[in-house]
């Protein structure tokens, strides 16, 4: 990969006030790119935009709350604005879940499929026509989960499998005008994402149960990313236990249920217990 690929890109980054849309945003940022930072959290991204390019000409922050439509019109509104165009779109903001859909709220879903699955159809419209221009690049940032589901994550498998299929229709829509469409799975990562959670009742988990210190780290995760952009990879898989839970999915579907069942029901403070 050669950096300079990136050098004066504009790529706009949504969630990029942590996880991977943050270190993403750091490494796209120390490649020269102009960088559209994205979040809810707009204080906390002001503090971390010097972080990602000490030139505060190169930075722009977006309060954006990608479950509302005007926000993401906005947020691409303002990044044409500054940077007169848009050459990588990274749909990176998600929420996740950890509840048994027998004891769930239905507004837990609700609120998934508005933050992931709407999101990144709300900013991918509006960006669409820029990115066209540019022949640029649209990124769906999903997970395992949306090629093979994960129980006590209906809405997070649900909104993760919906992005990956709007993304590889867009794909084939455009063929032929130059448009780069990827998904980009990644395994489990250390990020904030699980500590966030949602519970049954819509509440956050608060803490979690996988060893984040084993996890592939968010700054691992951002060099595949930029890697698959770099090559305009169709879909990226990550990590040895993601491409062989996708594999075996497809050949193997009931024996993955059987597998995948078991290794949820081992988690610390596992709903199946």
């Amino acid at each position: 990969m050669n950096p300079d690929h990136f050098k004066d890109k504009v790529i706009v980054i949504t969630g990029a006030s942590s996880g991977i849309g943050l270190a993403s945003a750091r490494l796209f940022g120390s490649f020269g790119a102009n960088v559209v930072m994205a979040a809810r959290s707009y204080d906390k991204m002001l503090e971390l935009a010097p972080s990602v390019n000490g030139n505060p000409e190169k930075v722009l922050c977006v309060k954006t709350d990608v479950s509302v439509e005007e926000d993401c019109r906005n947020l691409i509104r303002l990044a044409v604005e500054k940077f007169g165009g848009i050459d990588i779109l990274v749909n990176n903001a998600g929420i996740s879940m950890r509840a048994l859909f027998k004891d769930l709220d239905l507004k837990v879903i609700k609120s998934l499929m508005d933050v992931n699955f709407w999101g990144t159809v709300y900013c991918t419209k509006f960006a669409l026509p820029h990115l066209l221009a540019s022949k640029g690049s649209v990124v769906g940032v999903i997970s395992i989960a949306g090629y093979s589901a994960l129980p006590a994550r209906t809405g997070y498998s649900a909104s993760k499998y919906a992005i990956r299929g709007f993304l590889d229709t867009i794909r084939i829509e455009h063929l032929r005008d130059g448009l780069h469409v990827m998904v980009f799975a990644p395994g489990y990562t250390d990020s904030n994402v699980r500590k966030v959670a949602l519970t049954a009742d819509g509440s956050r988990q608060g803490e979690t149960p996988l060893q984040e210190d084993k996890l592939m780290s968010a700054e691992e995760c951002a060099q595949h990313l930029a890697k698959g952009l770099y090559k305009r990879k169709s879909q990226l898989i990550l990590t040895g236990l993601g491409k062989a839970t996708v594999w075996a999915h497809r050949l193997f579907p009931r024996l993955t249920d059987r597998l995948t069942y078991r290794y949820i029901a081992r988690e610390t403070g596992s709903p199946f217990k």
